[in-house]
């Protein structure tokens, strides 16, 4: 059965790209500001893609991963494909590697649904945006902990830097943790710092550490 002419008249739903409802029908309409995150075919490693999109073309774009060296050194491949490009290109061009293209995948969809971070602000956001996502020191965030049936558990690596120390109680329990911000250490050597001040500067603690009954180093095996 035909559709009436009254349907057929209304064309795609309007979808917000950056606080304008838009009728999406060229690329070169989509703008907008989101992430995507994709994984390996080989389930290896994972990569987070920051994309900021104006009037179709890739702008900016923040490339981070964890998993294997290959994948590692194909986000610096990547990061040197993306600006520049429609997000058409970037959907069909080789980030070199599956996570890669996996994330840009997902980022697409979100941007031609209307789903970016920036769907209702008006203008989206300014060019240089993706790096606030990593803070003053310009670092990713990347939590690494292992865990032992008997042994127990082994912060590696959170939020706030790199783990030296565990605090345990009595129980074997997990208090605390003194850890040195690699971000702020690098800064301080950059800046001509002493190495030894600099990471006396860059190590606190977290939680009740001044309470524990045993120190553990986590990388040891005890």
């Amino acid at each position: 059965m035909s559709c009436p002419m009254n349907i057929k008249g209304f064309g795609p739903s309007p979808i917000p790209e950056e606080a304008k409802w838009i009728q999406l029908k060229e690329i070169n309409q989509v703008s907008g500001f989101s992430h995507g995150c994709g994984k390996c075919a080989p389930q290896q490693g994972a990569c987070k893609l920051t994309l900021n999109v104006k009037n179709g073309i890739i702008k900016e774009a923040l490339v981070e991963t964890i998993g294997c060296s290959g994948m590692t050194h194909s986000a610096a491949m990547a990061a040197e494909i993306l600006p520049g490009k429609t997000l058409l290109e970037a959907l069909n061009t080789d980030l070199v590697c599956d996570a890669i293209n996996d994330a840009m995948k997902q980022i697409f969809l979100q941007l031609v649904y209307g789903r970016s971070q920036s769907a209702f602000s008006e203008g989206g956001l300014a060019v240089g945006s993706a790096l606030e996502d990593l803070g003053k020191t310009l670092s990713s965030n990347v939590g690494t902990v292992y865990s032992q049936d008997g042994k127990g558990t082994r912060y590696l690596n959170l939020a706030e830097g790199y783990i030296t120390k565990e605090a345990l109680d009595e129980n074997g329990e997990i208090i605390g943790y003194e850890y040195v911000a690699i971000g702020s250490l690098m800064k301080s050597l950059r800046e001509g710092m002493d190495s030894k001040e600099a990471i006396k500067k860059a190590t606190k603690t977290y939680g009740r550490f001044n309470e524990a009954t045993t120190i553990i180093d986590p990388r040891r095996a005890e």
